[in-house]
């Protein structure tokens, strides 16, 4: 006989098991204090409730893991599809977690995407499309577009310290800083030109919200000293 098949809430997408998603978030509250001082700053800005798309800079792996398990609520990031492979690729599923192919729309994960907002959930995305530097000097327009479509309020989120600098060796233990911003206005009209325009917005006040927590860790570098 068949296992019973679980039917997912509004706010994680088809496919997922809630009981699995909620055990994977408890246990990102608290799998990464090993390797990381973590210092949240300004959690009471995520909502508790309804359509959120967090748009966040992206800058090493353990990025979105991270945030999965600080946020407080059930989160649904997009992910690379080359993630999505064997025991991995099982468990993103079981979570609630999207594939998105890189570089060129991926109708199939906003449509998903798009019905977990419905649904009043959290969608997770990293407009830079790929890790880097986390300065956000570029955006992709998915975020805009699903924050448009469902008129779910937009959340910066930026997070700095995950990078390990270049030519460095390990680290014990870095600290690690993790600012949420104010919610940014829902991106209104139709038009690719509104839609671009609305992109640009977002990567700039995300881009500004890095900026602010990079002076904020400077200044308490020198304090510090």
């Amino acid at each position: 006989m068949s296992a019973p098949s679980v039917t997912a809430p509004g706010d994680l997408p088809a496919g997922a098991d809630p009981t699995v998603h909620d055990l994977a978030r408890w246990i990102g509250t608290w799998c990464f204090r090993p390797v990381f001082r973590v210092h949240v700053h300004h959690h009471e800005r995520v909502p508790a409730t309804g359509p959120v798309v967090l748009v966040a800079n992206h800058s090493a792996l353990v990025d979105g893991p991270l945030l999965f398990g600080l946020l407080g609520r059930r989160s649904v990031f997009l992910v690379k599809q080359e993630m999505f492979t064997g025991v991995l690729g099982t468990g993103l599923r079981r979570i609630g977690q999207l594939a998105v192919r890189r570089g060129e729309p991926d109708r199939a994960a906003l449509t998903a995407a798009l019905g977990v907002l419905r649904g009043g959930g959290l969608v997770g995305v990293f407009p830079e499309g790929t890790r880097g530097n986390g300065d956000v000097a570029a955006a992709e327009k998915g975020a805009a577009w699903l924050a448009r479509t469902s008129g779910a309020q937009v959340l910066p989120v930026v997070c700095r310290g995950t990078r390990r600098p270049e030519g460095s060796g390990r680290r014990w233990r870095p600290r690690v800083d993790v600012l949420v911003g104010e919610p940014l206005p829902t991106p209104t009209g139709r038009g690719r030109a509104e839609l671009a325009a609305a992109t640009e917005t977002l990567r700039g006040a995300l881009a500004a919200l890095v900026a602010d927590l990079d002076a904020m860790r400077a200044e308490d570098m020198r304090s510090s000293a």
